[in-house]
Formats: C-alpha cells, sequence, structure tokens
C-alpha cells in the first residue's frame, strides 16, 4: 500500500468532538486503502498553558525540565487519537516521538532532527495498524527527551514521510491553506495554490503562521510533496491545489512575483560595538566587545538570530523570542558582562515580502521603501535574500503595514517603480 502522513494541529484536536472528526477523516483515508500515519499536536492551548503554567513556578525555566513538561501535551493527543480511531473500528497504536524512532541532537526547546529510525512504526504499517505519533519532540543520542520548538509537529510529520517513502505529507490545520498575509489583519488575503520550498520557509522564518521551517527543509531534500489543508476538508483529488495549498519544487509563477506578506513582532534588535568575527582588533582603538565575544555568549545560552549584519566594528543582530525562554536572565547577564557597548532596541518589528526572484533588480526593494515612506513609516533597517525582502520598522504600526504592502504588491497590478 502507498503511505500517507497527515499531521493535525492543536485546533484539529482540540476537544473529544474534533478528535472524533479527525478519526473519521484518518479512517476515510484508511479505506482510500493507504497506509496510514498520523502525527498530532497538543489539544488547542495546552502547550501555552503548561508554559505558562512552568512560568509562574519558575521566571527562568530550566530548558530540559521544559522539555519534560511539555512534550506531556502531545502525548495525551496521541493516545486519545488512538482511542477515538479504536471506536470507528481502526486498529490504531500510538507512538511518543523517541518510540517512533526520532532522533534529534542534543539541544532542548529547539532540537533539530538529525535522524529518523521508523522501524517500529513499519513493523506496525506492516500489520495493518494506523499508527499516530506524537509531534514536537523526538530523544537525543543521549537518551534526552527533546522538543522541536514551535511548529515541530510539521517537522514530525515531513521527516517521518521522507523516511517512510511516503506518497505525500499533509498538514491539516483550522485554514484551508497558505494565504498571501494573515486572513485576520489583511480581509483581501488570497489562498495561494503552489508555493516552492524556498517561498514556504522564507514565509515561516518571516513569522507567517504556515509550515515550520525546518519542515519545508526536510520536504525539500527528499522531494516530498507537502498539501497543506483544512481539517474539514474532502480528502486530496487529482488537483490538491484546487481546495489547498500544495509546496513543492517548481510552482508555476514568473519570477519577481511577491506571493505573501508577513511580519514578526516578538523580535528585539541586538546592537554592539567590536570586531567582526575571525578579524584582528584594531591596535589604536579600544574594543569593549568583540563581536566573537558576544556570539559565544549567545550560542552559550542557545540564543538563535535570524539576521545577522557586521559592518566595521557595528553588530546588528535581529533576536526571534519564539523559542528564547530565559529572556530576563540573558539580559541580565548580557548587561553585566558587556555594559554599554550592547544595547536592545524593543520597540520594531519586522515587515517581509517573499517571493522567487524578487531581488533579481532592486525593484521591488525601492517599490516596499517608497510605499512605507509615503505613510510616514520609518525604516530602520533592510535586509534580503534571493526569496526575500525585510524591512524594520515600528512594531506598533506592523499591521498597518502589512496591508499596505499587500496592497502594492499583490492587490495591484505592479508597474515598474520610476
Amino acid at each position: 500500500m502507498s503511505i500517507v502522513v497527515q499531521k493535525y494541529g492543536g485546533s484539529s484536536v482540540a476537544d473529544a468532538s474534533r478528535l472524533r472528526q479527525v478519526a473519521d477523516r484518518v479512517m476515510r483515508t484508511r479505506r482510500e486503502g493507504h497506509d496510514v500515519v498520523v502525527v498530532v499536536s497538543a489539544m488547542g492551548d495546552t502547550t501555552d498553558d503548561l508554559l505558562r503554567l512552568a512560568k509562574e513556578v519558575s521566571p527562568n525555566p530550566d530548558r530540559r525540565e521544559l522539555d519534560m513538561l511539555l512534550t506531556a501535551g502531545e502525548r495525551i493527543s496521541m493516545a486519545l487519537l488512538s482511542m477515538a480511531i479504536r471506536e470507528l473500528g481502526g486498529d490504531a497504536i500510538s507512538f511518543t516521538g523517541s518510540q517512533s524512532g526520532i532522533i534529534t541532537n542534543d539541544r532542548h526547546v529547539d532540537a533539530r532532527i538529525i535522524e529518523v529510525r521508523p522501524f517500529r512504526v513499519q513493523d506496525e504499517l506492516s500489520r495493518g495498524k494506523i499508527v499516530v505519533i506524537a509531534g514536537y519532540q523526538g530523544v537525543s543520542y543521549r537518551r534526552e527527551v527533546t522538543t522541536l520548538g514551535r511548529g515541530g509537529s510539521d517537522t514530525t510529520a515531513v521527516a517521518m514521510a521522507a523516511a517512510l517513502g511516503a506518497d505525500y505529507c499533509e498538514i491539516c490545520s483550522d485554514v484551508d491553506g497558505v494565504y498571501s498575509a494573515d486572513p485576520r489583519v489583511v480581509p483581501a488575503a488570497r489562498r495561494i495554490g503552489t508555493l516552492s520550498y524556498e517561498e514556504t520557509q522564507e514565509l515561516a522564518e518571516s513569522g507567517a503562521k504556515v509550515l515550520n521551517a525546518q519542515a519545508v527543509e526536510f520536504a525539500k531534500e527528499q522531494g516530498i510533496a507537502i498539501y497543506a489543508r483544512a481539517a474539514s476538508s474532502t480528502l486530496p483529488g487529482a488537483d490538491p491545489s484546487v481546495d489547498g495549498t500544495v509546496v513543492r519544487r517548481h510552482p508555476p509563477r514568473l519570477p519577481g512575483t511577491v506571493v505573501g506578506v508577513a511580519s514578526e513582532r516578538d523580535v528585539f534588535v541586538l546592537h554592539a560595538a567590536g570586531d567582526a568575527p575571525g578579524s584582528t582588533p584594531h591596535p589604536d582603538r579600544p574594543v569593549p566587545a568583540g563581536s566573537s565575544d558576544l556570539l559565544a555568549f549567545l550560542d552559550e545560552r542557545h540564543v538563535a538570530g535570524k539576521q545577522l549584519h557586521v559592518t566595521g566594528d557595528r553588530l546588528t543582530l535581529v533576536v526571534s523570542r519564539e523559542n528564547l525562554h530565559e529572556e530576563a536572565r540573558v539580559r541580565e547577564e548580557l548587561a553585566a558582562r558587556f555594559g554599554a557597548s550592547a544595547r536592545i532596541s524593543d520597540t520594531l518589528g519586522a515587515l517581509s515580502v517573499v517571493g522567487a526572484g524578487i531581488n533579481a533588480s532592486f525593484d521591488n526593494v525601492r517599490r516596499g521603501s517608497a510605499a512605507l515612506a509615503a505613510q510616514g513609516l520609518s525604516i530602520e533597517g533592510i535586509a534580503t535574500s534571493s526569496f526575500r525582502i525585510t524591512w524594520m520598522i515600528d512594531r506598533a504600526r506592523l499591521d498597518e503595514a502589512v496591508r499596505l504592502l499587500h496592497g502594492t504588491f499583490i492587490e495591484q497590478q505592479q508597474q515598474p517603480v520610476p
């Protein structure tokens, strides 16, 4: 039989009624003649509730203990869904991340998968069972329980699909695919039928609530097709892009087209004085805090940067709070060790537009900058990649700016900037 991997997000399994609906959809997939592996997130807001409880106990909770706590949410979901499938006549078995063979590095809270050993999953599939796996978690090579960071259940699903040679991987949530912007912010946002792996990764890294970036990386490496769909939708037909989003290698689109606008407000910007990593300090200039020292400090505290710029003796780093659970302690230690040579700006947000080849010329940078300036939005920084342009602007005006650039690049016919 062909293998299909399905992942259901927290809102899709938020209560007993929704669990039963998911179980019914899984059984319909099984009746179509597929072997089915299901990956589940924690129910509803369980992860946020557990994290909030941890911070009531400790303002700076230990990362290892956080992993022990947070993985409980997915274990609850997997067991309940397995029970619901059995009630419908299916033969299901649930596995934790470690039982299903998800091997990670030794980094807590935001571990990365280094290998998948799906032997137990394969054994149960060969016996005709539906396998339900707890997403978001794995086990390190040191036998420690680890979690994969926000959106990690996507990564579990795609990594498992790659390891099993699945036909495709469905990522099911409460929305019917990936949109050109957050529909709650931009009412005119449009569902995108097809996306490239790179475009999807950039949207995820830029703050869009779409597929997890590491999950897309796995899919790209193995050529796994991802179908982003609503959990309430019908099963994929001959053209899954009709009622969902298909992520694949080459979407049919002209290069240079902006496909989505995203923003991230939960960031801060770290500014530091010092020398570029690996450079030789200038003999006539005191160096209060070398960049290499600062980056080593951040690595020791598992602080991952999103955008790093080093020019001369100035360093600027954008840091996401997404997996930073010891911010108060990091700030205190940063001030104590580096003093005034390292400062944090905490009023900015990141605004991004994404599309394949959008920086082949400076047209899109100029167009976006002109639109922002015309509305009195001050630009504090610009960063680009082959698929993305990001402006750092006032956090308080991010939603307004998202609507502005969505109108500029997606709702209106693009014209060359004079």
